[in-house]
C-alpha cells in the first residue's frame, strides 16, 4: 500500500509498506478513501519530535471497510465509516465512559508510531466496534473528517473552558482546531469570542463565524473589553510557551484555560504561584472523540454547527509533499487539506 512517511524533519515522501494485517479479532481494516493533514503531523514534519525509524504519519481518516475479525459486532465490510483518531481498548472502566483517553492501557493515537498511519491505502484499526462510527447520513467528508479530531477537540476545549452563559472566551490560534473551537464555545452558550491569531486572513475567517477578530497581542484589547477584569475563559489551540502564557495573562481571576493545542516535548515555565493566587483553573486534554459524537453528529446534521470552509485544498495522497509544505506556511489560504486515496 501507499502510504505517507517521514524520518527526517522537513521532508515527506510517498512510500510503498506492506499491506496491515487484521488486529486481532476485534479490528478491521479500512479502505481509506479521504484522509487529513492536522497541525499536530507538523512536530514531526518541525522536527519538535524524534525521529529514528520512519513514521507512517495521519489520524485522520474516512474510508470503508474491508476486512474484520470474527469478535466485531457493529460493523461489517462493505461499510463506510470514519475512526477516532485517538484508540482505546475499548473494553476497559476507562473507554466505557466512550473516552479513550481514560483508557485504563493509555490511549494510542494514529500515526504516532504504534498504530498504523491514516494517510495511507488502508488502515489498521483495532477494537474496531469503539473506534468507529458508521457515516452518518446528511455528513459529507469534509464534516466526517473533523469528527475525527479537529471538531471534537475544538468541542471539548469548549465544554472543558467552563464559561458561564454569555461569558466572554478567548481563542488562540486559528488553524481548524481553533476555529472549531470558536465555533464551539458560540453554539455553547459564549456571549463573545475573541479571536486571535498573528495571520488575518485567519481571524477574518473567524469573523465569518461569529467571533470578534483581535490581532495579538491581544491582552490590552480583551482588557479593555472586560472592563480591566480578563476573559472568563481562553482556549489554547497552539501549545506553545508564548501561548499558553498568553492565556494564562487573559484569563481573569478565577477563570479557566483550556488546553489542546500539542505542545513540543520542553517543559514548560508554568507560573505556579500567580496562578495559585489568581485561583486560576488549567484544564488540559486530548479530545474523547468517541464521547463527543452522539452531541455533535445532531449539531452538524441539523445545521446548528457549520464547519464549512475549514477545509480549503483537497490534493491526491501521492502530492503530500507539497500539502505538507502549504499547511506548514500556516497562511490565511491554506487552513485545512485533505488527501485523496
Amino acid at each position: 500500500m501507499k502510504s505517507v512517511v517521514i524520518d527526517t524533519p522537513g521532508q515527506v515522501r510517498v512510500e510503498t509498506l506492506p499491506d496491515p494485517a487484521l488486529p486481532g479479532a476485534g479490528g478491521a481494516v479500512i479502505e481509506v478513501s479521504t484522509a487529513a493533514i492536522c497541525g499536530s503531523d507538523l512536530h514531526f514534519y518541525e522536527g519538535d519530535y524524534p525521529l529514528g525509524a520512519p513514521v507512517a504519519l495521519g489520524h485522520e481518516a474516512v474510508g470503508t471497510i474491508v476486512e474484520v475479525g470474527p469478535d466485531v459486532r457493529t460493523f461489517a465490510v462493505g461499510d463506510e465509516v470514519l475512526v477516532s483518531s485517538v484508540a482505546g481498548c475499548g473494553s476497559c472502566v476507562g473507554c466505557a465512559t466512550r473516552d479513550p483517553v481514560t483508557c485504563v492501557g493509555g490511549p494510542r493515537i494514529f500515526g504516532a508510531g504504534e498504530l498504523g498511519g491514516a494517510q495511507s491505502e488502508l488502515l489498521a484499526v483495532p477494537a474496531a466496534d469503539f473506534q468507529l462510527l458508521r457515516l452518518p447520513h446528511d455528513i459529507d467528508t469534509e464534516e466526517a473528517l473533523l469528527l475525527t479530531d479537529n471538531l471534537a477537540t475544538g468541542w471539548a476545549a469548549a465544554q472543558r473552558a467552563d464559561f458561564p452563559p454569555g461569558g466572554t472566551v478567548v481563542v488562540l490560534g486559528l488553524g481548524a482546531v481553533g476555529l472549531c473551537a470558536v465555533q464551539s464555545a458560540l453554539t455553547l452558550g459564549a456571549g463573545t469570542v475573541f479571536a486571535v491569531d498573528p495571520v488575518e486572513g485567519r481571524r477574518l475567517r473567524a469573523e465569518r463565524l461569529g467571533a470578534t477578530s483581535v490581532e495579538p497581542p491581544a491582552l490590552q484589547a480583551v482588557l479593555d473589553a472586560t472592563d480591566g477584569r480578563g476573559a472568563a475563559s481562553v482556549i489554547d489551540a497552539v501549545g506553545s510557551d508564548a501561548s499558553m502564557s498568553d492565556a494564562l495573562n487573559l484569563v481573569r481571576a478565577g477563570g479557566t484555560v483550556s488546553v489542546v493545542g500539542v505542545h513540543n516535548l520542553d517543559p514548560f515555565p508554568f507560573p505556579a504561584t500567580i496562578s495559585l493566587i489568581r485561583s486560576i483553573t488549567l484544564r488540559m486534554t486530548t479530545a474523547p472523540v468517541q464521547r463527543t459524537w452522539p452531541e455533535l453528529v445532531p449539531l452538524l446534521q441539523s445545521g446548528r454547527l457549520d464547519v464549512s470552509g475549514i477545509f480549503t485544498h483537497t490534493m491526491p495522497l501521492t502530492d503530500a509533499p507539497a500539502a505538507y509544505t502549504a499547511v506548514a506556511a500556516r497562511t490565511a489560504d491554506c487552513v485545512k487539506v485533505a488527501l485523496t486515496v
